[in-house]
């Protein structure tokens, strides 16, 4: 409630809820001692090592699918020692990413948006600001550096785990040896690849935050708005993600890389 009118202060939306984040990162960076480090870390357990059984296990799926559907279509021209290759540069550039990111979007971004909308709904949000506190600062900017600390070490795990299951249909089913499959693994890994993925990981994660967080600010003042305010985190983020993957992809691809 606001101390002089007794009306509720408008949430930030769209253009105003960025230029209030880059605001609080600059805070951040003037008096870094005076951030809630501990938060953040609070954030990256809560989103890093609860989240790494599901992570792995869909990206060992990821790549056990993609070894057998590569592998079906190069046996037809004599390359099915590429399973590898296909696996390995399918997982580290896209795939390992895209699947931490639509898992987390179901994890957390609707975790950050019920959050924050009961606290919205419970006029917390409003109590913050007319003590001096940015919301902004105090409860997105903490799970965003969170998230982003998480979610390379996510990825990382879920890649590696999609190229060892590529072993499987690599080693069992059209015939290469482990020592082929690992060689075509290293040879086919490059820094290129590498730094794309971690790349697009980076947007991911920041996509998710912003979609779980803008999403629980921007909720209503009900218990119907907390249930709205996380369906709508996670469409958005999904969607965002899709639309993040597809113009990187483009974009790199015409860059020649």
């Amino acid at each position: 409630m606001s101390a002089d009118t007794g009306t509720a202060l408008p949430p930030p939306a769209g253009f105003a809820f960025g230029r209030e984040l880059l605001l609080a990162l600059t805070r951040v960076g003037r008096r870094p001692r005076l951030f809630g480090w501990r938060e953040v870390l609070e954030q990256f357990d809560q989103t890093g090592p609860r989240a790494l059984p599901i992570v792995v296990l869909a990206c060992a799926l990821v790549g056990l699918m993609l070894g057998y559907m590569g592998g079906a279509q190069l046996a037809r021209i004599g390359g099915q020692l590429y399973v590898a290759d296909v696996v390995t540069v399918g997982m580290v550039r896209e795939l390992a990413g895209l699947m931490t990111g639509v898992i987390l979007a179901g994890r957390v971004s609707s975790t950050y948006a019920a959050h924050l909308a009961s606290m919205t709904a419970n006029e917390e949000v409003d109590a913050l600001r007319v003590m001096g506190i940015d919301p902004v600062g105090h409860l997105v900017l903490p799970r965003l550096l969170g998230l982003l600390m998480a979610f390379p070490l996510l990825m990382g795990f879920g890649a590696v785990a999609g190229v060892a299951a590529g072993w499987a249909p690599a080693v069992l089913s059209y015939g290469a040896t482990t020592a082929e499959y690992l060689q075509h693994c290293r040879d086919s890994l490059t820094w290129t690849h590498l730094w794309i993925g971690s790349f697009k990981g980076l947007l991911y994660a920041v996509v998710l935050g912003l979609a779980g967080c803008r999403a629980g600010l921007l909720a209503g003042r009900s218990a119907e708005a907390v249930g709205r305010a996380a369906t709508r985190a996670v469409v958005s983020a999904l969607v965002l993600i899709v639309a993040v993957a597809c113009l990187t992809t483009i974009f790199f691809t015409l860059l020649g890389y």
